[in-house]
């Protein structure tokens, strides 16, 4: 059966990037340069800036900028520093990964479970992920087991289950979706470690061989490696393309554009899938302070781990419910038998959740984890890609995968009673860097400022300074342009512009995500197709569109407000042509996102009709 990801079985994924003791050094030097410039020019904004007669213009924008602000302080904290794990030997028995006081007198081999994930995909890719799950090299003789869960209770999925050799575990409802989906497997099954894959997940043969040595740390509960998406579009180099649309002429005309400003390819990553800032940069600089988190498919686990956790925090559970309504009963005998009779049916009514019930189910486990009160439970980013998956194909499925990592991790910041006192025992480290995941989400509402701010000066020619002048530049300037070469230095090896681009382009979901979780509307456990999705997508982004049309229509109006000297400063028209600009460009991607069709050349292998019928 083909596939549309048949044609690209033979990439190979990027190695990680080298740790540069030089680049890094040049990096903190910079960036705790710019940060002090940005201290100063904060200063300056609040103390001599405002334009005190457009207060509701300039402080909005001024609280941007301080928020903004506040969130390069949280992510240069993230970049700091790369201190990766120590690599081991994988162990062959079960001692070999506890403290001498657990270690058991019988010594016994380590038993590893892996868990293929699935509801309504694809029998035949399914198969794929079995089979090279069966690849696998096994180290030191241990015991390695695959099985498939199948939420979606499908005959034909325990059918290829069996052809292929691996076990079948299905269940009579979907409570929990995914992560009850785990917990049942969990249940029935005793590995002591799990591998988690989803459904698209082919994990490389090398995958235990490098990552069981972490777990002879018996304080590490999980090991994540990163996701690498072997599907993303490759591209076309630009005299090519224009030579598809122009013949010769357009060829040579490519040609001569590169000469000028190097090699650019057209249509590569059009939905900027490319996980490896994320996983390379972000993830991986999280190891020193011990607070990466767990992203779900081509993750190891500690059962014991996720056990103990889950336990203690079924006790914490059964407590806080109890104290709900006994806390206020002030007779302590009458309040302690109450307690006594309580307590069964609200055990009873309480899930023991080894994985939450929740959108971001991986994102909550880890902060279980790593705020247990009584284990200082550790977490390891492996550098090395161990796995191939699939990216969403068309920008349906890749804003509904976004809008749930969004609205789950806005839902645990506002709604869950993780984040009450007491309930976490994270260290500062370990706040700071759930703080940079948590505040980016937050991010849109200022960004949104950011997208409207220079329309309104193009139109109304009312600065949201007091003036544009020396003092400005003097304190802007500085602070821009050290950050920006801070964070490439930061980034060194990767290109940040994607990045950027998202960070701003994904403001209108972002703040539907918000939207959503305040009004307590439930976040709905979408599964995000695993095939590509027909059609054009415009409807995705209006705001996007409408950002766009809305800026180059306030860059007419700020030409004809300069014209009739309507706009005294030609230097604050300038900088706010520079804004609209970027900010344009920040749109752009996803716009032609929307539009983006594969070329004939990517579509090798046809596309089964079953696929292509899956809603």
């Amino acid at each position: 059966m083909g596939f549309y990801f048949s044609a690209f079985e033979k990439r190979t994924p990027p190695a990680p990037l080298r740790h540069r003791k030089g680049i890094e050094c040049v990096w903190q030097i910079l960036s705790v340069t710019a940060l002090v410039c940005g201290a100063n020019y904060i200063r300056w904004r609040w103390m001599e800036s405002l334009n005190y007669d457009a207060l509701w213009y300039s402080v909005p924008l001024l609280l941007a900028e301080t928020c903004a602000y506040v969130g390069t302080i949280f992510f240069t904290i993230n970049l700091w520093k790369l201190q990766d794990y120590k690599r081991q030997q994988p162990p062959a028995t079960i001692n070999q990964c506890l403290e001498p006081s657990a270690q058991h007198g019988d010594d016994r081999p380590i038993s590893v479970d892996l868990f293929i994930a699935t509801y309504s995909e694809d029998v035949e890719l399914v198969r794929l992920s079995i089979i090279d799950a069966n690849k696998v090299t096994v180290p030191n003789a241990i015991s390695y087991k695959i099985y498939v869960l199948d939420d979606g209770r499908r005959a034909e999925m325990r059918q290829v289950a069996e052809e292929e050799g691996v076990n079948y575990i299905t269940r009579d409802q979907n409570t929990g979706f995914k992560a009850g989906n785990l917990r049942n497997g969990m249940e029935l099954t005793d590995g002591d470690f799990i591998i988690i894959c989803d459904a698209d997940t082919r994990v490389f043969p090398s995958i235990l061989c490098d990552t069981l040595g972490y777990f002879r740390d018996p304080d590490v509960a999980w090991v994540q490696t990163p996701q690498w998406f072997y599907d993303i579009p490759a591209g076309k180099p630009l005299p090519k393309k224009l030579q598809q649309r122009f013949g010769k002429g357009g060829y040579y005309l490519g040609k001569a554009v590169e000469s000028c400003i190097g090699p650019i390819t057209i249509g590569h990553d059009p939905f900027a899938n490319d996980p490896q800032m994320f996983y390379d940069i972000i993830l991986r600089r999280r190891n020193w302070a011990n607070a990466a988190f767990c992203c779900g498919a081509a993750s190891i686990h500690r059962r014991e781990a996720v056990m103990q956790t889950a336990l203690r925090r079924y006790h914490h559970d059964i407590e806080a419910e109890i104290d709900k309504y006994t806390d206020d009963i002030e007779h302590e005998e009458f309040k302690t038998s109450l307690r006594g009779a309580m307590l069964r049916q609200v055990a009873n009514e309480t899930e023991l959740m080894p994985y939450k019930f929740h959108v971001s189910e991986d994102i909550y486990t880890s902060l279980m984890l790593h705020g247990d009160h009584e284990r200082r439970w550790r977490s390891v980013m492996h550098p090395e890609v161990e796995s191939k998956m699939l990216s969403p194909q068309d920008l349906l499925s890749w804003m509904i995968q976004r809008f749930k990592y969004a609205a789950g991790s806005v839902d645990i910041l506002f709604h869950d009673r993780l984040f009450k006192r007491g309930n976490l025992n994270l260290s500062v480290p370990q706040k700071l860097m759930y703080g940079s995941t948590f505040i980016s989400y937050m991010a849109c509402i200022w960004n949104t400022i950011f997208l409207i701010a220079p329309m309104i000066y193009l139109f109304t020619g009312i600065p949201p300074l007091s003036v544009y002048s020396t003092p400005f530049y003097l304190h802007f300037i500085p602070f821009f342009l050290l950050s920006e070469v801070a964070f490439m230095f930061g980034t060194w090896g990767i290109s940040a512009w994607d990045g950027k681009a998202s960070y701003l382009g994904l403001f209108s979901m972002n703040l539907r995500a918000i939207d959503t979780v305040l009004r307590g509307e439930k976040i709905k456990f979408h599964v995000t197709p695993k095939e590509r999705q027909q059609g054009n997508f415009l409807g995705l982004v209006k705001p996007q569109l409408a950002i766009v049309g809305v800026t180059l229509l306030a860059l007419i109006a700020g030409g004809l407000q300069l014209y009739w000297g309507r706009i005294e400063d030609p230097s604050g028209f300038l900088i706010n042509i520079f804004w609209c600009s970027l900010n344009i460009a920040a749109m752009i991607p996803m716009i032609r996102a929307a539009l983006w069709q594969p070329e004939p050349s990517e579509e090798e292998m046809a596309v089964p009709e079953e696929i292509s019928n899956v809603n």
